[in-house]
């Protein structure tokens, strides 16, 4: 039996496009506000309801069963009064008659839509790209014809040294298969990562068994006679065999369908501060909307957008209703078990920041901070990640760590003693408030 909705709610129909993390998300907050629209509508182009992409790794390393993913199953869906379409794809949209239409000839009107098509892979401009038995790494199909693939052959190649090529290549290699990783940059994990962080997780990942190349130039893929793709050639004349190659670059703003719909598309689809393309009926959010220049790959600033369009789906007329805006984001990851935690710049500026590192190379632990005047601008955390929070907090507030600078590296709790007791003695405060 569907629930009743609130006599509040809006008669209007919203139609989302995308059953993802982020439009799945977006469900959630709208079903919290008693002023969401009575009628609701989800579209998925994947045949599963919405599942959390960030646990693919661990799915493919065969360490957790496919169910575990799932965040709500189609009967859920059901019970909320949402209509929930699977396995089709939004063609068309008809922004004059407010009307859709998908895939398998499903016609749809909407008064609001919002587009949460997310994003694909990037894909390198490489000879034999187009081979047989080369793969990317995005979605449950290919996280399936991965460990078909691993069943079936020995030799992995992997393009890609950021975060999803990292864990593809370990979730290949406890797959049992001798798996080479490929950066085309000077370290792994280039944009999150100093130097000394990055070198030490590769020699923990090599001391696993990954075959890394830094500073690797992929010239061609190579097809045996059959066809199917059989080694990778690198500039220099390297050739690794490989009986599949994972495709693991980066990501692509879905734009096709609003492109085709006449809205405003420059690397992303362009969005206002609600979150509102250049037609005043439709929305985007999550990595296929780009906001003042900047597209999105991280969780938080998607969550941070899910917020402000179900409110301003909820209350379209109030004034007040606050817009997105951009704020400083700190990376925390967990990567083939190692912890990271990074904020800031990567590198420091000659003269202009203040370097402190730690190294505890018999626990794993390093630590490196970029102060500015006192003030904290940039940190990399890895192994022990447990103050990072912290760090982060005092980046955002800008306050002067000066007091407790010699305990900076020493972790939060020590830091914060002396900031309290610097605190404590400033003159500054009220006499009482002192004592």
């Amino acid at each position: 039996m569907r629930q009743r909705h609130p006599a509040t709610a809006s008669s209007e129909h919203l139609v989302i496009v995308g059953n993802g993390m982020a439009g799945h998300r977006l469900v959630e907050a709208l079903l919290a506000r008693p002023e969401r629209p009575a009628r609701i509508t989800v579209i998925g182009a994947e045949t599963a309801p919405a599942y959390n992409r960030i646990l693919l790794s661990p799915l493919l390393a065969g360490e957790m069963e496919r169910e575990a993913l799932t965040l709500r199953d189609a009967e859920w869906y059901a019970k909320q009064g949402i209509e929930l379409v699977l396995g089709e794809r939004v063609e068309t949209i008809e922004r004059s008659a407010r009307r859709l239409t998908t895939d398998a000839g499903r016609e749809l009107d909407y008064d609001r839509l919002v587009l949460v098509t997310g994003s694909h892979p990037a894909r390198p401009p490489v000879l034999g790209l187009e081979l047989p038995g080369v793969h990317v790494f995005r979605d449950l199909h290919d996280a399936d014809a991965l460990a078909r693939a691993a069943e079936q052959g020995s030799n992995a190649v992997v393009i890609g040294g950021g975060l999803l090529g990292l864990e593809a290549a370990e979730g290949l290699r406890k797959r049992g298969m001798q798996v080479s990783l490929l950066q085309r940059d000077d370290r792994l994990m280039n944009r999150q990562l100093d130097l000394t962080a990055a070198r030490l997780l590769e020699n923990e990942l090599r001391g696993r068994g990954l075959d890394i190349h830094t500073d690797a130039q992929l010239e061609r893929l190579e097809a045996d006679a059959n066809g199917l793709v059989c080694a990778a050639h690198l500039a220099g004349g390297t050739r690794l065999a490989a009986d599949c190659v994972v495709v693991a670059i980066g990501i692509v703003p879905h734009t096709a369908l609003a492109r085709t719909a006449g809205l405003e598309v420059n690397r992303g689809v362009v969005v206002d501060e609600w979150l509102t393309t250049s037609d005043p009926a439709i929305h985007a959010l999550g990595e296929c909307c780009e906001h003042r220049g900047n597209l999105y790959g991280l969780v938080e600033p998607i969550w941070r957008q899910v917020e402000v369009v179900a409110e301003r789906l909820c209350r379209p007329n109030a004034e007040g209703v606050p817009g997105y805006v951009e704020k400083p984001t700190a990376t925390k990851l967990k990567v083939s078990g190692v912890s990271l935690y990074a904020f800031g710049p990567t590198e420091a500026e000659p003269g202009g920041h203040e370097v402190l590192s730690y190294r505890d190379p018999q626990q794993g632990d390093y630590r490196r901070l970029l102060l500015r005047d006192g003030r904290l601008e940039g940190a990399v955390l890895y192994g022990d990640t447990a103050s990072g929070p912290w760090y982060f907090e005092q980046a955002l507030a800008g306050r002067d760590l000066t007091a407790c600078r010699p305990a900076l590296l020493l972790g939060a709790a020590d830091a914060q003693l002396l900031l309290d007791d610097a605190l404590n003695e400033s003159p500054q405060r009220p006499a009482k408030e002192a004592a």
